[in-house]
C-alpha cells in the first residue's frame, strides 16, 4: 500500500477525483443531451457518407472537362460549309462574354453567386417550405455551382437525395474551382431551347447573331430561358416570358446592374426573336457533298461519344474537317444536273406531291418544318397546301409567310392519271412552286435523276459531287450509292487493257459479227453494235471514236477478259468476272468510280482513290487523320525563299503504264472532235472523253475532261426503265457536262495533255493507220492525217520493196543515185518533223 506523502499515492488521488469530476459531470441531463446530439450529429455525417457521398463523382474531371462540340466541315479554301450536330453548342472562355450577360444570368439565376460557397442555405429552407406545402417535387433554391454539378456529374433526377449530392458536390467544385472557371462551365453548358446548348449557339438560334450584338432586351430573354425554354417559348407564351424578362430587369436593378433608364427602355421592348430555323447547310448545294462526307467519318471514329470513351465522335468531338469541296463547281455541278433533269422530264406533266403531311388551320408552318423539305433551284420554292377552293389555293412557306396559287397557275396535267394538277391539290400536300406574277405557279419536281462528280486527276480529290436533284428531297446519293450499268463509258478501259497487252491505237479490227460459245446452258452468244450491222476492218482509234461494240468485244477477247477485268478491279471500277459482256458496260459501278477511273487515265495511269477529306483536326488542333498526314512545309510562304518550290506530297499507285494511259486519253481525244460527243468540240480545249447509253436505254452517261479537272454524269430512272429509243449519252448527257464545263473551265489555261517520256508521236492516215510521209495534219477535226501516239519500237513503217538486179549497168547507176536521193530526202523530212515539233511546242 502506498504511504500517504508517497508521489504514487498523490497520482491516485488525483485521478479519484478526476473520474469523480467526469461521473458527477456526466449525471447531469444536459451533457448527455450534448453528447447524444454529438454522437447523433458523427452517425448521420457518416451514413450521408455512405449513402450519398462515398460513390459520388469526382469533381477534378471538372477541370479537363470537354463539353460535346459539333463537328465543323470546310470547303477547300477554308470556308465553313456545314456542320454535325445533336447539341448545337459554340464554346466561348469566361473572358469572352459580355460583362452585362453575366450579370443578366446571376440576376436570374444566383444573386448570391460570388458570396457562397456552393450553397445557398437560405434560398434552400424557403425551398423546402415551399415544396412542403405544394405537395411538388423537390424543387428550387439550386446555385449554379449545383447546377454544374447537376448537368455534368449526377443527372437531373427529380429527388431530395440528387439535391443533398448536388450539395456535397457543390462544395467540393468551389474547393477546386474557381468562380469564373464555375460560370464559364455553366454558361457554356446550360440548355436554353432549339437544340441550343450554352448562351451562345442560343443568341444564333433565337437571334441569328453573335452574343457580343445583342442589346439588353435580347440578353435578358436568354437569361429566363433556363427555367425551362418550352415554358418561355417566343411564339407559344409570348407574354408569359414578356413577364418573367420584366422580372430579370427588375432584378438586374436591384443588383445595381443596370439604371432604371435602360430597364424602362428594355422592357418596352418586344421579344424581337427571329422564327425557328432548321439547320441545313451553310453553304447552297453542299447537301449531298457533306453527306457523304458524314458518312465516311462515323465509319472512321464512330457517331457518339460513348461517355468519353471516344474523343473524336463526329456529334460531340468537335472536330475540324477540311475537305475538297469546291462551292463555285458545286454550284455549276448542281445547275447543269437540276437542268438537265428538268430539260429531260418537261412536258410530262406533274408528277405529284413531294410528300403528304396531316394538318389543321394551325399547326401547318410546324409540319412543315418537321419535314425539313425545302429547294434549292432558283426561285423555286417549298411550299404547303393549307386550304383550296374553287379558284386558287392558299399555300404556306417554312418562314410562316403565306401566299396564293391561283388556278391558272396549276393546269398541269397529273402524270399517269389525268386531270389537271390544281383539281389534285389537297390540305397538307407540299409541293414545288415558283413565284408568277402577283403569286406563285406550280412546278413538277423531275421523276428522274441522276449524279454528277467534279475530281482533281492529280490528287483524285473530289471537287464537287450532286447525287440528285435536291439532297432535302431525295437523300438517296446517286453519285455514291446508285449501282448503274456504265454502257459504253467502260471502252476505254478495256481498249487500255489492250494497249497495254501489245495493240496500238492503229492496230486493224474488224467490225463484224462476232459470236461465242457460252456452254450448254446458255448457248451461243452474238453481239452487236448500238445500230446493227457491221463495216469491215479498222483502227482502234476509229472503233472508240464511232463506239463500236463489236470492235470492243474481239479487242477484249484477244487482249483475254482475265486482262480486262483485272485493270477494271485495279483501276477501281470493279470486280467482275471474266465475261465479254463486261466488256460492254454490263458489270454494275458508280459514277464517282468511273470518274476516278477516267481521272487515273489523265493523270498517266497512276491512281488516287476519290477522296473528299483533306485531313481531320481534333478541337486542340492536332490532325488525327489521315495517319501519316504531313503538313507542306513552306507552302503559305509569304514570298519565294530562292530554294526549290516547297510541294504538297502526292502518293499514288501506278496501276497501268503510263504510255498506255495517254495513248487512250489521245484516242479518246477523238470522241470529242469527230466522234460520239462532237457537241463538245466548241468548247475548243484539250479534252477527252466518253460517252456511254446502255441497254434500254435505261441509263446515258459522259465522262471526260482535261489535265486540270474530270467530271462524269450519267442520268436515269432510280428504278430502271427505259428513257426512250431517242436517248443517248451524246445527245443527252454530254449537254449536262458542257453546262458545267463551259463555267469551270472559264479562265483555266488551256493545258495540252503531257505525254511521258518514250511516247513516239507518228503522222499517220486516219483511216487506215499506216504511216504517212508527204502530209501534215492540220486543224480541222477530219483531216485525214493526225497524229497518233506509238510505244518505241511499235510504230507503224514504212514498207520497203527490194528490186530485182538490173541488167543495165546505166539503170543500175541511176537507181543508186534514186535511193540515195529519197534517203537524203527522208532525213530532211525527219528534221522537219522535229522542227515542226518545235513549232508546235512540242507534242505532249
Amino acid at each position: 500500500m502506498a504511504q500517504p506523502d508517497s508521489p504514487n499515492f498523490e497520482v491516485r488521488i488525483r485521478r479519484e477525483e478526476e473520474a469523480s469530476f467526469l461521473t458527477r459531470l456526466w449525471r447531469r441531463w444536459w451533457v448527455k443531451g450534448i453528447a447524444i446530439l454529438i454522437g447523433l450529429g458523427l452517425l448521420g455525417v457518416l451514413l450521408i457518407w455512405l449513402l450519398f457521398a462515398r460513390d459520388l463523382p469526382s469533381v477534378d474531371k471538372l477541370r479537363a472537362y470537354e463539353p460535346p462540340l459539333p463537328t465543323n466541315v470546310r470547303g477547300i479554301d477554308g470556308t465553313p460549309i456545314y456542320s454535325y450536330a445533336r447539341e448545337r453548342r459554340v464554346e466561348l472562355s469566361y473572358a469572352e462574354y459580355p460583362k452585362l450577360v453575366v450579370q443578366a444570368f446571376l440576376a436570374a439565376e444566383d444573386k448570391t453567386f460570388f458570396e457562397h460557397h456552393g450553397v445557398d442555405y437560405p434560398g434552400i429552407v424557403g425551398a423546402a417550405i415551399n415544396n412542403f406545402r405544394s405537395g411538388k417535387r423537390p424543387a428550387g433554391a439550386s446555385t449554379i455551382t449545383q447546377q454544374v454539378a447537376k448537368n455534368l456529374l449526377i443527372g437531373n433526377a427529380p429527388s431530395y437525395s440528387r439535391k443533398l449530392k448536388e450539395a456535397i458536390l457543390a462544395y467540393r467544385i468551389e474547393d477546386t474551382l474557381t468562380k469564373p472557371q464555375i460560370l464559364e462551365l455553366y454558361l457554356n453548358q446550360i440548355a436554353l431551347g432549339r437544340n441550343a446548348f450554352g448562351v451562345e449557339a442560343a443568341s444564333y438560334a433565337y437571334f441569328g447573331k453573335e452574343l457580343s450584338q445583342l442589346d439588353l432586351a435580347q440578353i435578358a430573354y436568354l437569361a429566363i430561358l433556363p427555367k425551362g425554354p418550352s415554358n418561355y417559348d417566343p411564339i407559344r407564351h409570348t407574354e408569359r416570358a414578356l413577364t418573367r424578362r420584366s422580372y430579370v430587369l427588375r432584378e438586374m436593378v436591384k443588383n445595381n446592374f443596370i439604371t432604371q433608364a435602360q430597364f424602362a427602355e428594355a422592357n418596352a421592348q418586344p421579344l424581337g426573336t427571329v422564327p425557328r430555323q432548321t439547320p441545313k447547310a451553310e453553304v447552297a448545294g453542299s447537301g449531298y457533298f457533306v453527306e457523304e462526307v458524314r458518312r465516311q467519318l462515323i465509319d472512321k471514329f464512330g457517331e457518339n461519344s460513348d461517355d468519353g470513351r471516344n474523343p473524336f465522335s463526329v456529334y460531340g468531338g468537335g472536330l475540324w474537317v477540311r475537305t475538297s469541296f469546291d462551292a463555285k463547281q458545286q454550284e455549276y455541278a448542281q445547275e447543269a444536273l437540276q437542268d438537265g433533269l428538268l430539260r429531260f422530264d418537261r412536258g410530262r406533266g406533274w408528277s405529284g406531291p413531294i410528300r403528304h403531311v396531316e394538318i389543321d388551320s394551325e399547326n401547318w408552318q410546324s409540319a412543315m418544318l418537321n419535314t425539313n423539305i425545302g429547294l434549292d433551284y432558283r426561285d423555286w420554292r417549298a411550299a404547303i397546301v393549307i386550304s383550296r377552293d374553287g379558284g386558287a389555293a392558299r399555300i404556306g412557306f417554312s418562314n410562316g409567310q403565306t401566299g396564293d396559287l391561283p388556278r391558272w397557275g396549276a393546269q398541269m396535267p397529273v402524270r399517269g392519271k389525268g386531270g389537271n394538277a390544281f383539281n389534285a391539290l389537297k390540305a397538307g400536300d407540299i409541293i414545288a412552286v415558283a413565284p408568277e406574277g402577283s403569286g406563285f405557279a406550280l412546278r413538277a419536281i423531275p421523276k428522274i435523276s441522276g449524279g454528277f462528280v467534279v475530281e482533281e486527276p492529280a490528287t483524285g480529290r473530289v471537287l464537287a459531287m450532286q447525287g440528285g436533284f435536291d439532297s432535302r428531297i431525295q437523300s438517296f446519293n446517286r453519285a455514291t450509292q446508285a449501282q448503274r450499268q456504265p454502257g459504253s463509258t467502260i471502252k476505254p478501259i478495256v481498249y487500255a487493257a489492250a494497249l497495254a497487252g501489245g495493240m496500238t491505237p492503229a492496230s486493224s479490227i474488224v467490225d463484224g459479227p462476232f459470236c461465242v460459245y457460252q456452254g450448254a446452258r446458255l448457248g451461243q452468244k452474238c453481239f452487236r453494235n448500238f445500230g446493227g450491222g457491221g463495216s469491215g476492218a479498222h483502227t482502234m482509234r476509229w472503233g472508240v471514236e464511232q463506239s463500236r461494240n463489236l470492235m470492243t468485244v474481239r479487242a477484249a477477247s484477244q487482249t483475254g477478259m482475265d486482262k480486262v477485268v483485272s485493270l477494271m478491279d485495279q483501276i477501281g471500277v470493279g470486280k467482275y468476272a471474266p465475261y465479254l459482256s463486261f466488256a460492254l458496260g454490263a458489270g454494275e459501278t458508280t459514277v464517282s468510280r468511273m470518274v476516278n477511273a477516267y481521272a487515273i487515265l489523265a493523270n498517266q495511269g497512276r491512281a488516287h482513290p476519290y477522296t473528299l477529306i483533306d485531313f481531320v483536326q481534333d478541337r486542340h488542333g492536332k490532325v488525327v487523320w489521315p495517319a501519316n498526314w504531313r503538313a507542306c512545309d513552306n507552302c503559305n510562304a509569304a514570298d519565294w525563299n530562292g530554294k526549290a518550290m516547297p510541294r504538297p506530297v502526292i502518293r499514288g499507285k501506278q496501276v497501268l503504264d503510263a504510255i498506255s494511259a495517254y495513248q487512250m486519253v489521245h484516242i479518246a481525244e477523238g470522241v470529242i472532235q469527230r466522234g460520239t460527243a462532237t457537241v463538245l468540240r466548241d468548247l475548243d480545249r484539250p479534252m477527252f472523253g466518253k460517252t456511254g447509253t446502255n441497254t434500254g436505254p435505261t441509263d446515258v452517261w459522259f465522262i471526260g475532261g482535261t489535265p486540270q479537272m474530270v467530271a462524269g454524269v450519267y442520268i436515269g430512272y432510280d428504278t430502271p426503265r427505259s428513257l426512250g429509243g431517242y436517248a443517248q449519252g451524246g445527245t443527252i448527257a454530254a449537254p449536262i457536262f458542257k453546262q458545267w464545263a463551259i463555267k469551270a473551265y472559264e479562265g483555266m489555261d488551256k493545258l495540252p495533255f503531257r505525254a511521258p517520256p518514250g511516247v513516239r508521236m507518228v503522222r499517220i492516215d486516219r483511216q487506215s493507220g499506216k504511216p504517212v510521209f508527204g502530209a501534215w495534219p492540220t486543224s480541222d477535226p477530219k483531216a485525214a492525217v493526225i497524229w497518233e501516239a506509238f510505244k518505241p519500237e511499235s510504230e507503224p513503217r514504212r514498207a520497203i520493196r527490194r528490186p530485182g538486179v538490173l541488167a543495165d549497168p546505166a539503170a543500175a547507176v541511176a537507181a543508186a543515185k534514186a535511193r540515195e536521193e529519197k534517203a537524203a530526202a527522208a532525213r530532211i523530212e525527219q528534221r522537219r518533223d522535229s522542227d515542226f515539233l518545235q513549232r508546235e511546242g512540242g507534242i505532249y
